[in-house]
C-alpha cells in the first residue's frame, strides 16, 4: 500500500452546540481539552492532540436514541491512559451515556469502553483495546460494536 503521508495526520472534527460557554466548561474544564481561537460563533479545541471544533447552532440539538450511528472518541493505546481519563471523568462528574465496562471479553477484540455524552447531546465513546491489532486488523472478526453479526453471505 502506498504511503499517502509523509508526516504525521491530525484528526479534525467539527460538531454543534448550543452554549459556547458550557463547551468550554465540559471539553476544557471537564474532558481536559486545550482553548484555541474563538469567535463568537465557534471554539476550536485540542484533544490528546487533534482539532475539536464547536460551532454554534440555533437547530434544536435533540437525544440520541442510542449510540450508533453518531459517535466520536479516543481509543487509548495504553490502558493506563484509558484509565487516567476515565477518573478524571468520574472526578469532574461529567454524565456516562454508558458507565464503563468490556466488550468482547476474553477474544481477540477485547475493549475497554465508556461513553459520555455532552451537554449538546452529543456521543463521545473512549475505549482501549487489549490487543492493538484490533485496532484496524482482524478483518476475520465479524463483531463491530453492539450491532448484530452480519453473516458473510450478506452484503
Amino acid at each position: 500500500m502506498a504511503q499517502l503521508a509523509i508526516a504525521p495526520v491530525l484528526f479534525h472534527l467539527a460538531f454543534p452546540v448550543s452554549n459556547l460557554t458550557e463547551t468550554k466548561a465540559y471539553y476544557i474544564e471537564g474532558l481536559g481539552c486545550e482553548p484555541g481561537r474563538e469567535n463568537p460563533h465557534c471554539l476550536i479545541m485540542k484533544l490528546y492532540g487533534h482539532q475539536l471544533v464547536a460551532h454554534l447552532t440555533e437547530e434544536p440539538l435533540t437525544p440520541p436514541k442510542s449510540i450508533y450511528p453518531r459517535h466520536f472518541g479516543l481509543i487509548f493505546l495504553a490502558q493506563a491512559d484509558w484509565q487516567n481519563l476515565c477518573d478524571r471523568v468520574v472526578k469532574k462528574g461529567l454524565k456516562f451515556y454508558q458507565p464503563p465496562r468490556t466488550r468482547f471479553a476474553n477474544t481477540p477484540l477485547e475493549h475497554q469502553t465508556f461513553f459520555l455524552e455532552d451537554p449538546f447531546h452529543n456521543l463521545i465513546e473512549i475505549k482501549h483495546y487489549r490487543h492493538v491489532e484490533a485496532i484496524f486488523g482482524l478483518r476475520d472478526q465479524r463483531h463491530i460494536g453492539d450491532t448484530p453479526l452480519v453473516s458473510a453471505s450478506q452484503p
